[in-house]
């Protein structure tokens, strides 16, 4: 009997320390900062339908600004004036492992809409300071800040529109949930966010990596509780959206499966403000705009005309 106790608890220890080693390269794979999130993209081809939005964006002259998070990481951000003198701005939240130059396409739509356009480089990502990437869960505590910033430089009197693009469509939404969010943010679109970290790394758990949810995910999210300051349950625009009052539309396409569909209509049904869903055909992750150049461009300004007026 007491040989059979020890070796349950040999093995039960064995388990222990082979779920924290898997834990900690898990860890180390989703929330470290990878070298080659610093560098600028591969630029399209001319036969991509967005490489005028991006080849005319990435010419044009930038102003550098710089933010100091709360834990003290020096931020990088692209700004770009409008053609005519405006208070309204764009600020654009990139995804996973992307940087400023991501965004070039979208910053190029916000342009020609006549926003001027803020693009920060996300902690742990391209010129930004930080190892621990945030999930949008830290970062919305870094846009609150670049929020106040473009009040600061612009004035009171500022009209802002936050777009976000996967973890910066998680970013966005978990921004719009807080309770210091500016009056002057008038509108949030998010294209492709997740409902929460929880849910995306489950998924990813089994679509990635072929393996079962729990324990991993749970060793995992411990983990990052201690490493990075927060759960993945935490990390939830889900949780964030339903504390909203700032009207929010929502794209995804319904060929997505890194970000899977099923997870937009959550999302949308937790929005008590005002609200719109456009679930694109045949697109996949975040490749909406892509897939539908024209409708992605059109639908946004047709939101904007209603509640950014």
């Amino acid at each position: 009997m007491q040989n059979l106790v020890k070796w349950l608890l040999g093995f039960v220890l064995v388990l222990v320390v082979i779920l924290i080693i898997a834990g900690q390269y898990f860890f180390h794979v989703a929330q470290v900062r990878d070298p080659k999130s610093n560098q600028p993209d591969a630029l399209r081809q001319k036969d991509d339908p967005l490489y005028q939005y991006e080849h005319d964006f990435l010419a044009r002259d930038k102003q550098i600004w710089h933010e100091t998070t709360a834990d003290g990481l020096k931020l990088d951000a692209w700004y770009v004036p409008a053609a005519q003198k405006t208070n309204k701005t764009a600020i654009l939240a990139h995804g996973w492992h992307n940087n400023k130059t991501t965004m070039a396409i979208y910053g190029e739509l916000f342009h020609e809409l006549g926003y001027n356009v803020l693009i920060p480089d996300n902690r742990a990502h391209g010129q930004s300071q930080g190892k621990i990437i945030g999930y949008g869960w830290l970062d919305r505590r870094d846009y609150i800040q670049w929020l106040h910033q473009i009040i600061a430089r612009n004035g009171q009197s500022s009209d802002i529109v936050m777009y976000g693009m996967s973890m910066g469509a998680a970013t966005v939404l978990s921004t719009s949930g807080e309770a210091d969010l500016p009056k002057q943010v008038k509108a949030v679109i998010a294209d492709s966010s997740y409902t929460s970290l929880l849910d995306e790394t489950k998924h990813e758990a089994g679509e990635m990596y072929h393996l079962p949810w729990f324990p991993f995910v749970n060793v995992v999210s411990g983990i990052s509780k201690l490493r990075a300051g927060y759960f993945y349950a935490e990390a939830s625009p889900l949780k964030q959206v339903a504390k909203s009052k700032t009207p929010t539309f929502l794209i995804h396409g319904d060929a997505d499966t890194f970000v899977p569909t099923k997870m937009v209509y959550p999302l949308y049904d937790a929005i008590k403000a005002p609200k719109a869903l456009w679930v694109t055909s045949g697109s996949k992750h975040v490749q909406s705009f892509h897939d539908h150049p024209k409708a992605y461009r059109d639908k946004i300004q047709a939101f904007l005309d209603q509640y950014d007026r």
